[in-house]
C-alpha cells in the first residue's frame, strides 16, 4: 500500500487535485481518498455525501471525510475513561463537568487527526493507494510533528510510572487501627497503565516508521504567487525538518496571463524540494470535454503518471 499527502496552503487546490489524482489512479488501482480538512470539500467535488465511513465512487475508488469534532470527543473521552479507571480517586473531580472544555484544549484535534490516520493505515489491507487530503500548513505540520513528540512523553511517563510502583513495592506493609498488614505488590507487568503506555508507544513507533517510510510521501501544492510560495517554503522547511519525503510538487492555476510568474514560483520552490523531485503544472482550464467536462475532478494533466514514476 502506498500513502500520499496533499499539502499546500488553503485556497490552493489541494483537494480537486488530490481528487484528480485518486481518479486517475483508480483506473488501474484501488484507491481510497481522505479528506482530513475541517473544511471538507471531498462530497463537493464528488458530488455525494460523505461521512466518517467510506463510501464506494466506483469500483476502484472509496471516499471518506474524517468528522473531527465527532473523533475529536471520541479521543478525549477514550482518554478520560482510561485516566478514570486507573485513578478511581479522580471520580470525585467529576471530570465530566470538564468534558465540553477540554475538547478545545489545545493539541486535541491535532491527536484527532493524528488517530485517524494511523487507524486507516492498520486498518486498511486491500487498498493499493491511500490519499490524505490534509488541512492547511499550520495545522499539517503540528499533526505530523506528533509522533516524535507524544514517544518522547511516552518514555517520560512510563519512567514515572515504573518509579511510583518502586516506591509502592518498599512500603511493603501499610497498617491501619484494626487492621490486618497487607503488602503492595511491584508488578509491572501486571500494570494496567504500563501496559496502555507500552501499546500506544509500539502504536506510535510503527506510524513514525510509516510515514517516513519509501511507500509514503507528500505533494505540495502551490500557486503561482508570492504568498503561495512563502508558504510551500515554510512547508517544506517543515517536511525536510521532520524528515518526511516530497514526491512531488504541483504548480496549480497557471494561465497564460501568469507564466512568468508561474517560472519564477517554480524555480524557488524547486530548488528548496531538491533536484530529484518532480514538479507537474496544472492550468487553470481544466477538462478534455465528454461525459465528464463538469466534474471537478476530472482535469486534462496526467497526474497518476507523476505519481506512479516518481521515487
Amino acid at each position: 500500500m502506498k500513502v500520499l499527502f496533499f499539502t499546500g496552503k488553503g485556497g490552493v487546490g489541494k483537494s480537486t487535485l488530490a481528487a484528480a489524482a485518486a481518479w486517475q489512479l483508480s483506473q488501474k488501482y484501488r484507491v481510497l481518498i481522505v479528506s482530513l480538512d475541517p473544511a471538507h470539500n471531498l462530497g463537493d467535488i464528488f458530488e455525494v455525501s460523505l461521512g466518517d465511513k467510506k463510501t464506494s465512487f466506483s469500483d476502484g475508488l472509496q471516499l471518506k471525510e474524517v468528522d473531527l469534532r465527532k473523533r475529536a470527543k471520541a479521543y478525549l473521552r477514550s482518554e478520560i475513561e482510561a485516566l478514570a479507571g486507573t485513578y478511581r480517586y479522580l471520580q470525585v473531580l467529576n471530570l465530566d463537568c470538564c468534558f465540553s472544555v477540554l475538547q478545545y484544549s489545545p493539541g486535541i484535534e491535532e491527536y484527532a487527526l493524528l488517530t485517524s490516520i494511523e487507524e486507516t493505515l492498520r486498518d486498511e489491507n486491500d487498498i493499493d493507494y491511500v490519499i490524505f487530503d490534509t488541512p492547511p500548513t499550520g495545522l499539517t505540520l503540528r499533526f505530523l510533528a506528533l509522533p516524535a513528540i507524544t514517544l518522547t512523553w511516552i518514555d517520560r511517563l512510563m519512567d514515572i510510572r515504573r518509579e511510583i510502583l518502586k516506591k509502592r513495592y518498599t512500603i511493603q506493609k501499610i497498617r491501619g487501627p484494626g487492621k490486618e498488614a497487607h503488602t503492595l505488590d511491584y508488578d509491572p507487568e501486571s500494570d494496567a497503565l504500563l501496559t496502555k503506555l507500552e501499546t500506544m508507544r509500539a502504536n506510535y513507533q510503527a506510524l513514525g516508521r510509516t510515514l517516513r517510510s519509501e511507500s509514503c510521501s507528500f505533494v505540495v501544492v502551490f500557486n503561482p504567487d508570492i504568498l503561495s510560495r512563502r508558504e510551500s517554503e515554510r512547508l517544506l522547511d517543515g517536511l525536510h525538518e521532520l524528515r518526511f519525503p516530497v514526491r512531488l510538487l504541483i504548480d496549480n492555476k497557471v494561465t497564460p496571463e501568469n507564466e512568468q510568474t508561474a517560472a519564477e514560483v517554480e524555480a524557488d520552490v524547486g530548488k528548496l524540494a531538491g533536484e530529484n523531485v518532480s514538479l507537474e503544472r496544472v492550468r487553470l482550464a481544466a477538462g478534455l470535454g465528454g461525459e465528464n467536462r463538469e466534474k471537478l475532478y476530472y482535469i486534462a494533466e496526467d497526474i497518476a503518471s507523476y505519481i506512479e514514476k516518481s521515487p
